[in-house]
């Protein structure tokens, strides 16, 4: 992997479609930045996500709606341009009316991303987990679906759908809620805070599409393992801001650590070291191509 992935965007889309007709749970880890997706991919999993919490709080901003379809889609490029991985991306509610998410799909697409989820909270949204969400009409959000299908160039590109209705509507209008928005073009759906194992046995019981579960940490869903969740029937387990909270935690106790020893000797066994974050960099590679260019001769008579 060198400046660039192996992989096109059609053939990580295409891959994910494959993946998800398989009847193994997909673990789906949430990167921070570009060089944790890379790690991601070098630790052996096959997916990554991009979250909106994450992006925004990325900006030093709070998920309320703040970002922007080219902030995210600008993200997205340069996370695509360094893992071979189809990348997920949160979409939130496609950042405005229905035409806005027409063309937030095609602002994905040309991220080179394998796929996005639409949202059916107002706009501007606030965090799955809060207290306080407001959800769109049931025919509002699906339009706002027809028209992110109907703008859907590679049909390979995954438009998943995100119900937040359970905290708002209850159990059993989230379920229709989320019929209906297969019915008007969405792949797969995205349950948001269900409420317990038995809510996630309920939904899948009743919507024959994939479903992906959020396990985000202190939230109102319970962790469930992947052996449950896959015992489940669930086709992604979604991990998205566990990386960016370990990071944020271990930086906080390294901050602390360096004011009040006045060193970073004691935090040396805690970092990644130069050697390793140089193999996940690919220097070696890097420095055998620029050698290679440089040693390179023509042949006579050009």
């Amino acid at each position: 992997m060198l400046l660039h992935t192996r992989t096109t965007p059609a053939e990580r889309r295409r891959a994910l479609r494959a993946r998800l007709a398989e009847p193994r749970l997909l673990v789906m880890p949430g990167a921070l930045n570009p060089l944790s997706a890379r790690l991601i991919q070098d630790t052996g999993f096959e997916a990554a996500y991009l979250s909106g919490a994450v992006l925004a709080a990325d900006l030093g901003l709070p998920d309320i709606g703040l970002t922007t379809s080219a902030e995210i889609a600008a993200r997205a490029q340069q996370t695509t341009r360094v893992t071979d991985l189809p990348v997920l991306v949160d979409a939130d509610t496609g950042f405005g009316e229905p035409m806005n998410a027409a063309r937030t799909v095609q602002l994905m697409e040309d991220a080179g991303l394998a796929g996005l989820h639409l949202e059916d909270q107002v706009n501007p949204k606030r965090c799955g987990h809060l207290d306080g969400k407001s959800v769109v009409p049931r025919d509002e959000m699906v339009r706002r679906l027809r028209a992110a299908a109907d703008a859907r160039r590679d049909p390979d590109f995954l438009l998943m759908a995100r119900t937040d209705a359970r905290a708002v509507e209850g159990l059993d209008a989230a379920i229709d809620r989320a019929r209906a928005y297969v019915d008007a073009g969405a792949d797969a759906i995205f349950p948001e805070a269900l409420a317990d194992e038995a809510e996630f046995a309920a939904f899948r019981a009743a919507v024959p599409v994939p479903l992906l579960a959020n396990m985000t940490e202190f939230g109102k869903s319970p962790l469930l393992t992947t052996t449950t969740l896959q015992n489940l029937g669930y086709d992604i387990a979604l991990y998205p801001v566990t990386l960016l909270r370990l990071a944020m935690r271990a930086a906080e106790d390294g901050l602390r650590t360096l004011a009040a020893d006045g060193t970073q000797e004691s935090l040396l066994p805690l970092m990644q070291t130069r050697t390793r974050l140089y193999r996940l960099l690919g220097y070696q590679e890097y420095t055998e191509f620029d050698a290679a260019v440089h040693d390179a001769t023509l042949p006579p008579g050009t």
